[in-house]
Formats: structure tokens, sequence, C-alpha cells
């Protein structure tokens, strides 16, 4: 980041980066403008310039790895671009709430901007039908309600309602909230935008407080 001329990003991202900001040029821009700002990325660092172009998490996780790789080749950007890992929502939710993640686990975003619902509602019901954890991206929004109501419905056709759940909001921040509760409970939880929902198997459970999905050690 401090060796990098140019900083692109989100902007709420950048601003949260702040202290690595030292009079790099910024490119940012709001929600939806990723096909832009990435290309002003390119489009910099095909002028010979070092550029940080900044996500969330992990850069390869939902984040702004895929497309540059993919318009840069697209619009014929010859730059060396290197991705760089970091932690993703819900690992950084999994810890906070305990180690729900420690068996075979699904991700699946249920946002519907760039991926049909029709084929989100097959991974989901392939998820649940084959007792995968999976950990929900993207759950609720104050206009999309009806994605993670239909995700319940799925799920408790194959798990009981006391099915172990946790919801980590802010997760990896100074605001983190975590909530434990049940799949039968889920709906009740306050639920947005920033929160990550782990929905467990029939291999998690509870233990002294921390949500936990055994992987069938004889302890």
């Amino acid at each position: 980041m401090r060796a990098s001329a140019v900083v692109a990003g989100y902007k709420p991202y950048l601003e949260s980066i702040a202290d690595l900001l030292d009079g790099q040029e910024l490119i940012s821009s709001g929600m939806t403008g990723e096909v832009e700002r990435c290309r002003a990325a390119l489009v910099a660092a095909a002028g010979g310039r070092v550029v940080a172009l900044v996500s969330s998490g992990d850069a390869g996780i939902y984040g702004m790895a895929g497309l540059a790789l993919e318009l840069a080749r697209a619009e014929g950007f010859d730059v060396p671009i290197e991705i760089v890992p970091g932690m993703t929502a819900a690992s950084a939710a999994a810890a906070a709430l305990g180690a729900p993640l420690m068996l075979d686990f699904a991700v699946i975003s249920l946002s519907d901007l760039l991926v049909p619902w029709d084929e989100i509602r097959v991974r989901l019901e392939a998820a649940a039908a084959g007792d995968l954890v999976t950990a929900l991206y993207n759950p609720k929004s104050k206009k999309r309600v009806r994605q993670l109501e239909a995700t319940v419905e799925i799920f408790l056709r194959h798990r009981p309602p006391s099915t172990p759940v946790g919801v980590c909001t802010a997760a990896g921040t100074a605001e983190a909230v975590t909530v434990h509760c049940t799949l039968g409970e889920l709906l009740d939880q306050d639920i947005g935008m920033r929160s990550l929902v782990i929905i467990g198997s029939r291999r998690s459970t509870v233990i002294d407080g921390r949500f936990v999905t055994t992987r069938g050690y004889e302890v």
C-alpha cells in the first residue's frame, strides 16, 4: 500500500484504511461502480504507476481480483497483476463465533444483483441437501428481504429448527457484533448487508457458548 502511487477502491473501504494513505492519488467510486473503478486502476497501471486496487476481506472472494483479470484481458491491458490474500468475512465471522467451519462448508451470496435468484436457489438447495455448513454473504438489505426468508425455508426442509446458527455483523472491525441463535430463530435477528450468517450442519453444536462443527475426533 505504501509503495503505491495510486490507490483505488470503494469509498468506505478507502476510509477504513486512512492510516495507510499518505499522499497517494485516490480513485474512488460508490456501489455498482466496480467496472469503472477497476478500469481506471488498470489505466493508471498501464501508464507505469504502481496501483493498489482495494477490496474488503479477500480480493479473490467476492472481491476485485477476478474483475481485474477479466478486464485486463478483454481490454488489452498488459500489466502485471499481483493478488494479495486477505481475510474474508467468513473466516473473520467464524473466528468470532467459535469454530463452525471445521468441516466441509459452502459459501453463497444471497445478492441477486449479478446472479439470478434461480441460480442461487439451486446452490442453496444443494448445500442444504448435502448437509454442508453454509456461510451466507449479503443475506439481507432494506429492499431485499425475501431471499433470506426463502433460504430459511429451504434449510428447514433438511435440518431441524434447533440447528445452530451464528450471525456476525461488521466482522473483523471494532464494531463487530455476534449473535448465536438457531435456524428456527434466524429470521428474528437483526441482519443487514454487513452481516455474515453461518448455518450449521448436523455435526454442528454449541460448546460453552461457542459455535463448533465437530470433525469426528475421539475426545
